[in-house]
């Protein structure tokens, strides 16, 4: 870590040590973009006062739905978010440290979708920029938990000739994303785990509750878990995000939530199509947990 940085760094955590003890409250923190804050989705203003957006944009998203599961299974979560549209973690390091300030007991964090915007599946400036963010957070709580959020194939991206991963299955960028994220791992092995939610998704699509390619219409009997741009996530699509990130983070099975969660029945999602993505969650989570060594 370069002297410089580290001045920086220590500089703008000595704040924390005036502001008395830490609260009870477990903290948990989100640091990403739009796939965070739900954009294309009415989760992008669900319960926003549920939630602290440090960035004053009013936003609730996935973190709101993550605080709501919580209550749900009695958890005191004091929970915030960091999300700007279509940034890597070089933002959040470069520019906004600042408002990262804070003593969190947890972090999820998520880059660019693509791992690179200039660069799709390269996982260079990732395995860079993650450590350096991470190591910020350790300085001010060398106990704190921090997950990588490995998040979906765009469906752009696979089925339309300019993107990256077009003619490959609709499983391959969530495979190259979350292998990206797993090396990113092994460069800062303080952060705890990789959270797999594009898994997931293949999951779901592979299960045949979720369509495989929105560009040819909805096959009857499936959900969407993509918005209308075909990128960014639906209803179903943010919940199943916020699930899994519910059970890799809390260790509380996402099944125990159940046909009647509040989540679902606010964000208009029948209980059984709740109950099926409840389903995908635990059972991702498990066969990757499973497949860790």
């Amino acid at each position: 870590m370069p002297r410089r940085c580290s001045a920086r760094i220590a500089l703008l955590v000595a704040t924390l040590w005036t502001a008395g003890s830490v609260a009870a409250a477990t903290r948990v923190l989100f640091v990403g973009n739009s796939f965070f804050y739900g954009a294309l989705s009415s989760v992008e203003h669900y319960r926003p006062t549920s939630v602290q957006d440090l960035n004053g944009t009013g936003y609730g998203g996935v973190p709101a739905l993550f605080k709501r599961l919580t209550e749900e299974v009695g958890m005191d979560a004091e929970v915030a978010l960091e999300a700007v549209p279509g940034v890597g973690f070089d933002e959040h390091y470069q520019h906004r440290l600042d408002r990262l300030v804070g003593v969190w007991d947890t972090v999820v964090m998520s880059s660019y979708s693509t791992l690179d915007r200039e660069h799709p599946g390269d996982p260079t400036a990732l395995l860079h920029d993650t450590p350096l963010l991470a190591h910020f957070f350790l300085v001010a709580n060398p106990a704190v938990h921090i997950y990588l959020n490995a998040t979906w194939t765009r469906a752009d991206q696979t089925y339309l000739p300019t993107g990256h991963w077009y003619g490959k299955s609709v499983a391959a960028m969530a495979e190259d994303v979350y292998a990206g994220y797993a090396q990113a791992q092994a460069a800062a092995p303080l952060i705890r785990d990789v959270i797999p939610t594009g898994s997931a998704w293949t999951r779901a699509i592979h299960a045949g509750i979720a369509d495989a390619n929105p560009y040819d219409g909805i096959d009857p009997g499936t959900i969407d878990l993509w918005a209308s741009d075909h990128y960014h996530a639906s209803n179903a699509g943010y919940y199943l995000e916020a699930l899994v990130i519910f059970g890799a983070v809390t260790g509380h099975d996402p099944l125990r939530l159940g046909a009647h969660e509040l989540v679902a029945a606010d964000l208009g999602i029948e209980s059984a199509v709740a109950l099926a993505l409840q389903q995908v969650a635990h059972d991702e989570l498990i066969a990757r947990h499973a497949a860790t060594p």
